[in-house]
């Protein structure tokens, strides 16, 4: 095996019947990676959870790991096991689970090592950062009898659900067009020169996959969404959660059999920063007799439907889904159903009050860690990665400005230039495996 395949010392070999046999009653020991914005959100749901113990933390930042264990001894939790490698987390047979919120170049690699590894994983949407990388998330899971959650928690929350039940029963009858939106008001993030790492923070690890950068502030701390070498976009990162919903409501197959063509335009309008992915885009999926699209709008806009109505409105993320006998439109607060001519009101569900979302799709994550049954997860990789992926055609169509025809026998489009960005060059040791 060559030495680029030898993903971590001692970790890959693990024996994975050396973990303990869980009981329904037994406390999952938790490694949460990444404790940025999303790492936090993490931690604080977990805490929330009786039958979770956050038993390690890593961060690359030691100030990070600093303030999430201090968040978790004042919650009554023992003080937390730090790392600032994961690779050193995942050799602990101290812990059963992990749970990634790195940024999303990391997804797939520290997903595929832990479950190598013999951790079950829960990851941050995206589930990868390109199309391979989700082939190989899946070949890892399959292969190690991992349970991988992608955090998509839309799939755990009630009016969704219902919602799409709805759809599924013809409540608009036969659906034509899914659509889902991202207008999520984002300001500029200016221009910054180039400058010497901050102490306690390893650079070198934090870019991982990426290519070998200078650091920059605005690479950094959040704003590393909106660069190609770590981020997706707003695409996704807000819009993947839409963009799922929208492959679910239309009953897409997540190995994307039917997908024709795909296209996608836009651009980075109207500041002058150093941000690299577009803050306008629309993008479409053709499936010959239906189609989904997508549109993000970062800079001042309205709404659509009612979605974002109202004068104080800045924001508009939901989806909207149109049939022969009407639509329905989906957002955070619930679901409503037009039908007829005269588009008539005929169902209006308000989004439940109460238990987060994220403690939903953490604890049916904890069950399945339980139980061993992959197919009980609520967003599993197959279908983390198909929402995905999605996010990522449409990059790459609007990254080579082409329309792209898909063959979903080979996976693979009609543009060499295309075809290349379904992968990336990965940067020596953090290489995600041809074979896992």
């Amino acid at each position: 095996m060559e030495r680029r395949e030898l993903l971590i010392t001692g970790a890959a070999a693990l024996s994975i019947g050396s973990r303990r046999i869980l009981g329904a009653n037994d406390r999952v020991r938790v490694g949460l990676i990444g404790l940025g914005g999303r790492g936090n959100a993490h931690l604080g749901s977990y805490l929330q959870i009786p039958g979770s113990q956050l038993a390690a933390i890593c961060d690359v930042n030691q100030a990070a790991r600093e303030r999430a264990n201090a968040r978790i001894t004042k919650a009554g939790q023992e003080k937390a096991v730090e790392f600032g490698d994961m690779r050193k987390l995942f050799e602990s047979k101290d812990i059963d689970a992990v749970s990634m919120a790195t940024p999303n170049h990391w997804h797939a690699l520290g997903a595929i090592w832990a479950m190598q590894a013999g951790k079950d994983t829960y990851c941050e949407k995206p589930a990868s950062h390109n199309p391979f990388e989700s082939k190989q998330m899946i070949a890892a899971a399959r292969k190690y009898g991992r349970m991988c959650q992608i955090g998509s928690q839309s799939r755990s929350t009630p009016h969704v659900i219902a919602a799409i039940q709805d759809l599924k029963d013809g409540a608009i009858g036969k659906i034509y067009l899914a659509k889902g939106l991202c207008y999520k008001r984002r300001k500029s993030i200016g221009k910054k020169p180039d400058g010497p790492v901050p102490p306690g923070l390893n650079w070198d690890q934090f870019l991982g996959p990426a290519p070998m950068r200078p650091f920059n502030e605005l690479r950094f701390a959040y704003n590393w969404h909106w660069f190609w070498d770590t981020g997706n976009g707003d695409l996704g990162n807000q819009g993947v959660h839409q963009m799922d919903i929208a492959r679910w409501g239309m009953g897409v197959a997540n190995d994307h059999s039917g997908l024709k063509a795909v296209s996608s335009t836009g651009g980075m309008y109207a500041y002058d920063d150093m941000q690299e992915t577009p803050n306008t885009q629309y993008a479409s999926f053709h499936y010959g007799d239906r189609e989904i699209t997508f549109e993000v709008r970062g800079v001042l806009t309205g709404g659509e439907g009612t979605l974002g109505a109202g004068p104080r409105a800045t924001n508009a993320v939901g989806n909207l889904f149109y049939g022969v006998d009407g639509w329905m439109e989906l957002d955070g607060s619930g679901y409503r159903i037009y039908k007829g001519e005269n588009n008539e009101v005929v169902k209006n569900v308000k989004a439940e009050r109460g238990q987060d979302g994220t403690v939903r799709h953490m604890e049916n994550f904890l069950a399945a860690v339980k139980s061993r049954d992959h197919k009980s997860l609520n967003a599993e990789i197959e279908i983390g990665g198909a929402a995905a992926d999605f996010c990522h055609f449409a990059n790459i169509a609007y990254r080579t400005g082409k329309r792209l025809n898909f063959n979903s026998k080979t996976q693979t489009f009609d543009d060499l230039a295309a075809n290349k960005m379904l992968t990336r060059p990965y940067r020596a040791p953090y290489i995600v495996p041809a074979k896992v």
